[in-house]
């Protein structure tokens, strides 16, 4: 059963960094045939994709116009995992970031109902 976990979020002061960790487990060797994504909710607003890896070790990636050049994802297949490299936080980036298998449903991404095992992603609040 595939399940995904985050971690690695808090609080951090404008300007400062954070890294964030995406645990999955249930794909078995089939984890780095799929590409991964960081999402984030904001309270009050939908939720956005911020950053896709591909797979097979993530030669490529796409990132939202307002985390470029600040945010970097990775991967690392033999441990089934994700990160995200923050840097240059800004208040804006206050949000709950889940990680997920790219869809073009992305609202779902950052809903976990229905999955009481997944992790509940992880807060991340940029505040002086």
């Amino acid at each position: 059963q595939v399940q995904l976990v985050e971690s690695g979020g808090g609080l951090v002061q404008p300007g400062g960094s954070l890294r964030l960790s995406c645990a999955a487990s249930g794909f078995g060797s089939t984890f780095r045939t799929f590409a991964m994504g960081w999402y984030r909710q904001a309270p009050g607003k939908e939720c956005e994709m911020v950053a896709i890896i591909s797979s097979f070790g993530g030669g490529d990636t796409h990132y939202a116009d307002s985390v470029k050049g600040r945010f970097t994802i990775s991967r690392d297949d033999a441990k089934r995992s994700v990160f995200l490299q923050m840097t240059r936080l800004k208040p804006e980036d206050t949000a709950v970031y889940y990680c997920d298998r790219p869809s073009t449903n992305i609202q779902r991404r950052c809903n976990r109902t229905g999955l009481p095992n997944w992790g509940q992603g992880t807060q991340v609040t940029v505040s002086a």
